[in-house]
């Protein structure tokens, strides 16, 4: 980055993903910032709290102009999106229960009951999904197996991915050579999202072992009817 000062010089990374980052903005301007960002998509472990900030600090030292930093990301985030949206639809609904089906401690009736859920609240997911750590990436599947218009999709998407880019490349922008602060807030909300999912499935997981047992008792046992 042509940075302004020698502050501003010493908040640049050099290494890791920030590293990577700062290097395809370097390179590509804000071309590279979109390209992160679509990776991202496709690899959730890239951090967007990290891309994004850095691309906001990049452009707070003139880089990158913001307008261009807001427009890359965004379209990042579509393309990258829209990949997973194309995998969803590709392996779509009948492989994706032959998938399910050979899963242990699940049942087809959850698969359905999540099709039911995502057919009525699908366009809510999508859109406040993009803006929710981990699921941001996920959300996308679910839509093209059931077959999200691709319109509808690819609008949700931009809408919900400008929210969320919007506020960590403005945040980047303002707190200039402490644009890594925003990694350090945003990354404690991933965590706890992620260890919402997690107590979630363990829950699921000791109720159907739970339930199964139950089952087994109640067929080892001999059923007997008494006379009159």
């Amino acid at each position: 980055m042509d940075l302004m000062n020698p502050a501003a010089a010493a908040a640049e990374p050099t290494g890791g993903v920030a590293g990577w980052a700062a290097d395809l903005v370097d390179v590509l301007g804000g071309p590279g910032a979109g390209l992160a960002i679509a990776l991202e998509n496709l690899f959730p472990p890239l951090p967007s709290e990290v891309i994004l900030p850095l691309t906001g600090f990049a452009a707070g030292q003139g880089a990158i102009s913001l307008v261009s930093a807001l427009f890359w990301t965004t379209l990042g985030s579509v393309v990258g999106a829209a990949v997973l949206y194309w995998i969803g639809r590709v392996v779509g609904r009948d492989r994706m229960y032959a998938l399910w089906a050979r899963l242990p401690l699940v049942k087809v009736s959850d698969l359905e009951r999540t099709e039911a859920w995502f057919r009525r609240h699908g366009t809510k997911a999508v859109l406040l999904g993009r803006m929710v750590p981990i699921f941001r990436s996920l959300i996308s599947v679910p839509a093209g197996v059931e077959r999200m218009p691709l319109p509808v999709f690819l609008s949700l998407t931009a809408l919900g991915s400008l929210v969320w880019n919007s506020v960590l490349v403005l945040a980047g922008y303002w707190l200039g050579d402490q644009w890594d602060l925003v990694e350090t807030y945003v990354g404690v909300l991933s965590k706890a999202v992620l260890a919402a999912v997690v107590l979630a499935v363990v829950a699921s997981a000791v109720v159907r072992l739970r339930g199964r047992g139950r089952h087994r008792d109640g067929d080892g046992r001999p059923t007997v009817r008494r006379g009159r």
